[in-house]
């Protein structure tokens, strides 16, 4: 009787020592989320400079994308130190094995910046999150309460995706289930929220608005479940041809031109003339214009999708920073605006499916790309999201753009 009553109040004792550790790092979270916030709108005005600039004078800044490689390159080779880890840092700082420099975030913003001002193909939100997790692990290193760092993590990497794609419920979720691929971290929700929210309205204050496009909604019979089934199919083929293109064209890159200055230097002057001679830099930066075009029924050609996809792995896999999401977004919506036709389906519905599902298969998430295509596109298809971004989750075969995420095996 003793000892079960001992067990009950140890019990108790734990449970009240939990919701403490809830309480303090959910009051951390508000000013944690306000300064990334803050940071996240310094970052995306540069973004919206370097975008501008490249807009009025595509050939001459493209003609520089071979030189931007070398000063990004050069830069981390003699100041970087661990910093070229990226996102691989915020996974492994996740699980107490490394430490995120501070200098990730000045290195990853500036080098995005000279990226995207010379016209390479990259998006943003990779960015967002190193910034989001850097700045909570170096507050999560110092503080003495109990798993307090991954769930400082995930609170850096909520607020840092909240603030920029200004999506502060696909940025919950986001945090809580990329980490472990099959597991939401639920310990850390309260947190999460408050440092989603707090950074979504501090850069909203600043000027930061979501992308928002309505698409009218499609009643979900039997036949269009079954046409859903299938483009769920070929949209995470799409995403797993993106990953593994990806991890493959690194380590292929790596063992070719060792050098990482004469690697990026030759690939950046090759990639330089392919942006210029495709379409006057049709396919440099997040692919925004890819998107909104499949959207709203302009000029979509067939295989805008695949160079798309190839330019941005190939941007990325020798050395320029930035995300892979926002491209993402675009080669699933152009994606979708083709094969809409054969699918007897309206275009903008199926792009917006696509734009959803292939982030879904890429980084291994379900609930995010769900909740993100609800804030991005409204709830009338919310069903047809859920069955597509289902079957893309579970026909990717775990492949996922993020090298280091862990997965739970059924």
């Amino acid at each position: 009787m003793n000892s079960d009553l001992a067990h009950r109040l140890k019990r108790i004792f734990v449970q009240i020592e939990d919701y403490e550790s809830i309480i303090i790092l959910s009051l951390i979270a508000l000013p944690l989320g306000i300064a990334i916030g803050l940071i996240e709108v310094v970052f995306a005005k540069g973004l919206e400079l370097s975008t501008n600039m490249r807009l009025e004078h595509v050939v001459l800044c493209t003609a520089f994308l071979p030189v931007a490689g070398l000063i990004i390159a050069f830069v981390y080779a003699t100041h970087g130190k661990n910093a070229a880890g990226g996102m691989g840092l915020v996974f492994e700082a996740s699980r107490k094995k490394e430490e995120i420099p501070k200098r990730l975030a000045p290195l990853v913003m500036c080098s995005s910046w000279l990226t995207h001002l010379c016209g390479g193909s990259a998006g943003r939100e990779g960015v967002a999150v190193q910034i989001g997790a850097t700045i909570a692990d170096q507050i999560g290193q110092r503080l003495r309460i109990r798993n307090c760092r991954e769930t400082l993590i995930i609170c850096g990497i909520a607020a840092g995706f909240a603030s920029l794609f200004q999506t502060p419920f696909a940025a919950i979720f986001f945090s809580l289930e990329v980490l472990v691929c099959g597991e939401l971290k639920y310990k850390s929700l309260f947190p999460a929220i408050v440092a989603a929210f707090s950074g979504y309205f501090t850069a909203h204050e600043f000027g930061l608005e979501k992308f928002y496009y309505y698409i009218p909604p499609e009643e979900l019979t039997l036949t269009l479940t079954l046409k859903l089934i299938a483009l769920g199919i070929i949209f995470a083929a799409a995403g797993v041809i993106f990953s593994e293109s990806l991890k493959h064209t690194k380590r292929l890159l790596a063992r070719k031109i060792p050098n990482p200055l004469l690697r990026i230097f030759i690939c950046g002057s090759i990639l330089s003339v392919l942006f210029i001679l495709l379409y006057n830099g049709r396919y440099s930066g997040f692919g925004t214009n890819i998107t909104l075009a499949a959207l709203t029924g302009d000029e979509i050609y067939y295989w805008d999708w695949i160079l798309k996809l190839l330019l941005t792995v190939a941007t990325l896999s020798v050395g320029f920073q930035g995300g892979e999401l926002t491209p993402l977004f675009s080669i699933g919506a152009s994606l979708g605006a083709v094969i809409a036709a054969p699918f007897g389906l309206p275009f903008d519905f199926v792009a917006a499916l696509g734009f959803t599902a292939l982030f879904g298969s890429a980084t291994n998430t379900f609930l995010a790309p769900i909740l993100i295509g609800a804030e991005c596109f409204g709830t009338n298809n919310l069903s047809s999201t859920v069955v597509v971004c289902a079957v893309a989750f579970f026909s990717n075969f775990g492949c996922s753009i993020y090298g280091s995420q862990k997965q739970l095996r059924i």
